[in-house]
């Protein structure tokens, strides 16, 4: 029954009867096979088809619910028992949105050392795609915002508050402040992260506060595309302020508080709402949170 749930887990993924087969490692008839015998099984049809994949019925939709939550119950019982032969290893995946990626090694580094055995997969979404990961098991754990837009029922551990900076270069016409309002980037040429990134968003509402409805003269989905033009001196990009730190910290470049109102956003790390967790996850949670109480006890 779990490798049959398995298989409805994986269609939830792929969209699609091929695609799903093949990361299940099965051929299509046999996986096709597979999801026909649950929904035997079940006494019900959980999945909506013609020539292809179309969705799930409503049956399948509540199904699919059970079987997160069965198959997480199961990946996370034979990891427990595993630990207890082995001590913790297996691959630790984590989705990050952009503007998080460069705290992650404070939290990958003390775990490796406490657990050299793991490994880690660290992978680049937006806000949503950390949410879509995470449901259909892509990943174990994400880092994104935590109160600006919904996050469902997963857990949290608060990790730190986002403050703003504007990049620039030192020489650029903003370049010798020691602080800026929000309202004085109408002035200057802007980079920005694509509309699609939950920080464009909340970017976009601080401008429109602020009275800019503000058409950036560049959009991309890399920060470092982003920082690469504010390095010409012809633009800059407004980042997190831990981000900020590890680009802002040359002769050519400044980091400059935005104040007027100064923002503050929460990021931390999300995981699936299941007890017991994983023993890969149970041990980034403590890692997590040793970590926020540092940066809360920090000067």
């Amino acid at each position: 029954m779990i490798d049959k749930l398995e298989y409805l887990l994986a269609l939830a993924r792929e969209k699609h009867f091929g695609r799903a087969a093949e990361a299940c490692g099965v051929t299509q008839p046999t996986f096709s096979a597979g999801i026909r015998v649950l929904e035997a099984t079940l006494g019900m049809p959980l999945v909506e088809r013609d020539s292809r994949f179309q969705g799930f019925t409503p049956e399948g939709e509540r199904v699919l619910d059970w079987a997160r939550q069965i198959v997480g119950d199961v990946r996370a019982m034979r990891a427990d028992i595993g630990a207890l032969k082995t001590g913790l290893t297996g691959l630790l995946r984590i989705a990050a949105i952009p503007t998080a990626l460069a705290t992650i090694a404070e939290l990958t580094t003390p775990y490796r050392a406490r657990h050299p055995g793991v490994r880690f997969s660290i992978q680049s979404c937006t806000s949503n795609e950390v949410l879509r990961r995470l449901e259909n098991f892509e990943v174990d754990a994400g880092v994104t915002y935590l109160d600006n837009e919904p996050i469902g029922r997963n857990r949290v551990v608060p990790l730190y508050q986002e403050r703003y900076r504007l990049l620039t270069a030192a020489d650029a016409p903003l370049g010798h402040r020691e602080q800026i309002a929000w309202a004085e980037l109408a002035a200057i040429p802007l980079c920005l992260l694509t509309p699609d990134m939950q920080n464009r968003r909340i970017l976009d509402r601080l401008l429109h506060n602020a009275g800019i409805d503000l058409a950036p003269t560049l959009e991309s989905n890399s920060i470092v595309v982003l920082v690469s033009h504010v390095q010409t001196g012809r633009w800059a990009c407004v980042l997190p302020e831990k981000l900020a730190q590890i680009f802002g910290l040359t002769p050519k470049l400044r980091a400059i508080p935005i104040v007027a109102p100064e923002e503050v956003h929460s990021v931390g790390v999300i995981l699936p709402n299941r007890d017991p967790m994983s023993p890969l996850v149970s041990a980034l949670v403590q890692i997590a949170t040793r970590h926020a109480e540092a940066l809360a006890d920090a000067p």
